[in-house]
């Protein structure tokens, strides 16, 4: 048995060269074009154009033609047909051009005359600047607490307050939230208050964790927001799983989990990506491609143009966004959202930003980075200031009303840490619930072996550490 065999159109060589032509007839005036004896608008001809995915497709017996030309022929292959060429042509490792980059407002934060953002009103602007503003200046003040040794670990978002807090704005409440371990923000929208902050980074008895997770592994089921695992990558095919869920229950929601550039060299992402394009879910990927995976810079990681272009690899709609450009963000998310949900499809956004902060309070990244290029991009490309000259140029904003903002912000925060670190920690009990509908025995000996350790050691443990 052979495969059928038919006559082609000619090829196009390269799927860009196709999309850019698509492209052009779609900013065509006189957008209806003809294929045999139809006339299709252009939303018809793409779906004329695009395989059905789903659609099974037999192996055929070979019908001999008398015009048989061989350099026309295709193959009916599963997935959509596959046409033949006689040249030897591999598929480039990359285009000529990089992927173009998503920006509304410029470094003066002044937005381009040329770009098609949907305007926000003075309402949500100020949450959103008044809420980059809260994330910033917590990142300050509990990483000084870290470095006074009251807390045992901290993980700042300094560079990156405009992915947390315009990706927050543009979500419902409904969306579920897939978390790495630098959207803090995305919980300060949603408003998870300075206490509940606080208390976390501490472990008191008001953390919802009961003082079982590292500082800075915030969760909240009142908020939509998973807890954050330390674990590279293992987040992103969770929020799938979800977003499948969602999809079976038609609800009027998407799942959304953020990543860094590392992330994507692991094997989870790739997994996901594939899992969510096959079954066509409402997940949003978002990728905050920073420059680095701890001390690894990009240029270590891969040699395709960033992220995005990743997404096409696995059939997934995908798009590049300065993160540091408020209004850029929360344009791409609220239309990725959409497409999402309306079109129960997974969306790819590659953020491209900068971690001025180290990685992490046990990090130097001084050792591995020039200090002129974190302060160059902490100065020239801040996130926050570049949306502070847009509200200030609408005339929502002054130099009294941004004092006034950060003194009340401190002076909060600083309560908020008296308050916590002044907290009882949670029980020894704690440290052994929520796991087991009934304890096994030897749970309740590991029990039993730490509280007379507790005993026999009191001088290891804190005076007030409560045992019942």
């Amino acid at each position: 048995m052979a495969f059928h065999v038919r006559k082609a159109t000619k090829i196009i060589p390269h799927f860009r060269n196709g999309m850019r032509l698509l492209g052009s007839l779609r900013e065509s005036p006189f957008a209806v074009h003809k294929i045999g004896n139809r006339v299709l608008g252009f939303e018809n001809m793409l779906n004329h154009l695009s395989a059905h995915r789903f659609k099974s497709t037999e192996v055929e017996k070979q019908i001999d033609s008398v015009n048989d030309d061989r350099d026309n022929q295709v193959l009916n292959f599963p997935g959509g047909k596959v046409k033949f060429t006689p040249q030897l042509s591999f598929v480039p490792e990359r285009e000529e051009e990089r992927i173009p980059c998503f920006r509304v407002l410029d470094d003066n934060g002044q937005p381009s005359m040329y770009s098609n953002f949907t305007q926000v009103s003075k309402e949500i602007a100020m949450k959103m600047y008044n809420d980059m503003v809260t994330l910033q200046t917590m990142d300050t003040i509990f990483y000084e607490a870290q470095r006074q040794g009251r807390i045992s670990f901290y993980v700042t978002s300094i560079g990156e307050e405009a992915i947390n807090i315009a990706s927050a704005a543009a979500l419902s409440l409904d969306d579920l939230i897939v978390p790495q371990y630098r959207e803090a923000g995305v919980l300060v929208w949603r408003g998870f208050t300075l206490k509940e902050f606080a208390s976390q980074c501490f472990g008191n008895k008001y953390d919802y964790c009961k003082g079982r997770q590292m500082p800075v592994h915030y969760g909240s089921k009142r908020h939509n927001y998973f807890t954050v695992a330390s674990t590279i990558a293992s987040q992103i095919p969770h929020a799938v799983g979800a977003a499948y869920s969602m999809k079976m229950e038609k609800r009027d929601a998407c799942a959304v989990t953020y990543f860094g550039d590392g992330g994507t060299s692991e094997g989870d992402f790739h997994a996901a990506l594939n899992f969510a394009a096959v079954l066509e879910v409402p997940v949003i990927f978002i990728c905050r491609n920073n420059g680095w995976a701890i001390s690894t810079p990009i240029s270590d990681q891969f040699r395709s143009d960033g992220v995005v272009v990743k997404g096409r690899a696995y059939g997934v709609r995908s798009i590049r966004v300065d993160g540091n450009d408020a209004l850029a963000v929360y344009n791409t998310v609220q239309a990725a959202r959409k497409m999402a949900i309306q079109e129960r499809r997974p969306i790819l956004i590659e953020a491209l930003t900068y971690r001025v902060g180290h990685h992490t309070t046990s990090d130097d990244s001084t050792r591995y980075r020039p200090v002129e290029e974190v302060e160059w991009w902490r100065v020239a490309k801040d996130p926050v200031s570049r949306f502070r000259k847009w509200i200030e140029s609408n005339g929502w904003w002054s130099d009294e009303a941004e004092a006034e903002l950060r003194s009340s912000l401190r002076k909060q925060l600083l309560e908020a840490i008296q308050l916590a670190e002044r907290s009882e920690k949670p029980t020894v009990a704690d440290a052994f619930t929520d796991v087991y509908d009934v304890p096994p025995s030897n749970l309740d000996e590991q029990e039993r072996w730490l509280r007379k350790t507790i005993k026999t050691h009191p001088q290891d443990y804190p005076s007030d550490f409560p045992l019942f």
